[in-house]
C-alpha cells in the first residue's frame, strides 16, 4: 500500500462541525485532492472534480486510548481505488477516557502527496480550522500554481527526451554519459549470503548525531564550499569504499523536487530519487573526496528534472531479485 499517514493529536475542546467546514476548504485550495485517475483506452488520466462534489466524509469514531494506534494503523493501511475517487481519506477519533482529547488521522495515497505535502496539509487543515471556529472562511491568498500546472509545465518545458536540444533530451544525455558501466550490484561484507529472491526482512537502527558532531560537520562544509550533506556524502561514499573494496560507489538520494518557490505550498508528488556516483581514488583525502562529491552532487542536483522512473526505462539495468 502507497499510503501516507499524518496524524494530530489535539487537545482541548473541538468544534466537528467547524473541522468538517475546514475539510471542505483543504479539497477547494488543493485540486489533486479531489483528483482521480480512471483508466481509458489511451491509459490513465487526472480527472478533477467541481470543489462542490468532492469534500472527503470524515469518519468520526470514539475508541479507548490503548486502541487508538491500532485505529490509526487501520486508517493507513486500508487501500484506495484511485480510478473510483480520489484518495483522501480522515479520521477522527474521540479518546473516551480522555474527554478533550481527539486524534485525527488524515492518510493520502503516494500518487497525490508526498511527505512535504503532509506538512502542508496539516498546516492548512489547522489554519482553516481556526478561522471556521469563528464563523468566517480561511483567509489565505488562493494558490498561484496547482499540481496540474505542474505537470504540464514539466511536460512543455522539458520536452521530448528523445530530442536532443530538449531540456530532457540534454538531461538524457547526461545520465546516459554520467551512469555508463554502473556497476550491478555493491559488494559488502555480511554475515550470510545474499538470498535468491530479497525477503525484506530487516532491523533497524536509530542512532543521533550530537550537537558538537553536527556543527563540526557545519563548520566543515563551510571551510570546504561544500553542505553538510555533502559532507556526509563523502564520509559514507569513503565507508562503502573501503569495505566493498572497490572505488566507483553509487548511492540514491531522495529529493523535494521543488526547484520553485510557488510550489512550497503546493500539495503533490513532487519527491523523486537522484544517482549519485563517486570514484573514490587510492589513497585520496577526506578534502578531494569532499570536492569531488561536491561537483558530483552539484552536476546531479542541476540534471535532477528527468524522472527517475524515464531514467531506469532509458538505461534497461539489469534487474535481479536479490
Amino acid at each position: 500500500v502507497e499510503n501516507i499517514p499524518g496524524v494530530l493529536w489535539l487537545r482541548g475542546p473541538l468544534d466537528v462541525q467547524a473541522l468538517r467546514a475546514a475539510v471542505g476548504d483543504l479539497t477547494a485550495r488543493h485540486e489533486i485532492l479531489r483528483t482521480s485517475y480512471p483508466d481509458s483506452p489511451d491509459g490513465p488520466h487526472q480527472l478533477i472534480a467541481p470543489v462542490d462534489d468532492s469534500t472527503p466524509e470524515l469518519v468520526v469514531d470514539t475508541v479507548p486510548e490503548d486502541q487508538v494506534s491500532a485505529r490509526v494503523m487501520e486508517a493507513a493501511l486500508a487501500g484506495f481505488d484511485v480510478t473510483a475517487a480520489p484518495p483522501i481519506r480522515l479520521v477522527l477519533l474521540r479518546v473516551s477516557d480522555r474527554a478533550d482529547e481527539h486524534v485525527l488521522a488524515l492518510v493520502s495515497h503516494h500518487i497525490c502527496a508526498d511527505g512535504v505535502s503532509m506538512g502542508v496539509l496539516a498546516r492548512d487543515t489547522m489554519t482553516a480550522y481556526a478561522a471556521r471556529c469563528t464563523g468566517e472562511p480561511p483567509a489565505w491568498s488562493p494558490l498561484g500554481l496547482q499540481y496540474a500546472d505542474f505537470a504540464l509545465w514539466q511536460r512543455d518545458v522539458l520536452g521530448d527526451d528523445t530530442d536532443p536540444e530538449s531540456i530532457a533530451g540534454r538531461q538524457r544525455t547526461y545520465w546516459s554519459e554520467r551512469l555508463a558501466g554502473l556497476p550491478d550490484v555493491l559488494d559488502l561484507p555480511s554475515d550470510r549470503p545474499r538470498p535468491a529472491v530479497q525477503s525484506h526482512r530487516g532491523r533497524r537502527h536509530d542512532f543521533t548525531l550530537d550537537a558538537d558532531l553536527h556543527e563540526a560537520m557545519r563548520r566543515r562544509a563551510a571551510e570546504l564550499g561544500a553542505t553538510p550533506f555533502m559532507v556526509a556524502h563523502a564520509a559514507l561514499a569513503i565507508l562503502l569504499a573501503r569495505l566493498s573494496g572497490t572505488r566507483d560507489i553509487v548511492v540514491g538520494t531522495p529529493i523535494a523536487g521543488r526547484g520553485d518557490r510557488r510550489l512550497d505550498d503546493v500539495v503533490g508528488m513532487f519527491v523523486g530519487t537522484l544517482v549519485l556516483r563517486t570514484e573514490i581514488a587510492p589513497g585520496a583525502d577526506g578534502r578531494s573526496v569532499v570536492a569531488a562529491v561536491r561537483d558530483g552532487d552539484l552536476a546531479a542536483f542541476g540534471h535532477a528534472d528527468l524522472p527517475f522512473e524515464r531514467l531506469v526505462e532509458i538505461l534497461n539495468p539489469p534487474r535481479s531479485q536479490a
